[in-house]
């Protein structure tokens, strides 16, 4: 995908060898689904990737910004850690927050192969919650299924044995 073609709002960023940065939008769930889905939705970003020396940039995109900004989660994984930054894209300069938004991220570790929590979807299939291999910074693909009980889509993630595995979900603050 070359930029020339690109509809919306691009910026890029360069990792350090032996660093992958992967960036999320945080989307406020549309007025007539929020009483009975998810507050916020996370939505993983498109990139291309090209190598400088032995860095690579990576090129975001965000199709449809909002004229007010959009939120953004940042995780660059590293070796045995992830850095977490909150930042806004505004026009066409992405802000590195002072202020963090409520989030709730942790180490997922299982000795056997195992399901990783349900989670609702708004009626759109946005999810609030995400699950990523630190060492390769790809999502684990949820498996969707309709629970007749509640009426709702929900999905589940198989996670592997003996492998770490990062989740994060945005909360609603609590006043």
């Amino acid at each position: 995908m070359s930029e020339a073609n690109l509809q919306g709002k691009y910026f890029s960023i360069t990792d350090p060898k032996d660093v992958s940065t992967v960036i999320y939008q945080v989307n406020r769930t549309e007025r007539e689904f929020a009483k009975t889905s998810p507050k916020y939705t996370v939505e993983r970003l498109e990139y291309s990737e090209e190598y400088v020396g032995a860095n690579k940039k990576k090129t975001f995109f965000i199709e449809n910004p909002a004229p007010e900004g959009n939120p953004l989660v940042i995780l660059s994984f590293a070796k045995e850690r992830v850095v977490v930054n909150m930042g806004f894209l505004d026009y066409d300069v992405v802000k590195i927050s002072k202020k963090p938004m409520p989030m709730k991220f942790k180490t997922l570790y299982s000795e056997q192969e195992t399901d990783f929590k349900e989670f609702a979807y708004t009626p759109n299939m946005k999810r609030p919650i995400s699950i990523i291999d630190p060492e390769t910074g790809e999502e684990v693909k949820p498996i969707l299924y309709f629970d007749e009980e509640s009426n709702e889509v929900k999905g589940k993630c198989k996670l592997k044995p003996y492998k770490k595995y990062f989740a994060f979900e945005i909360r609603e603050e609590k006043k």
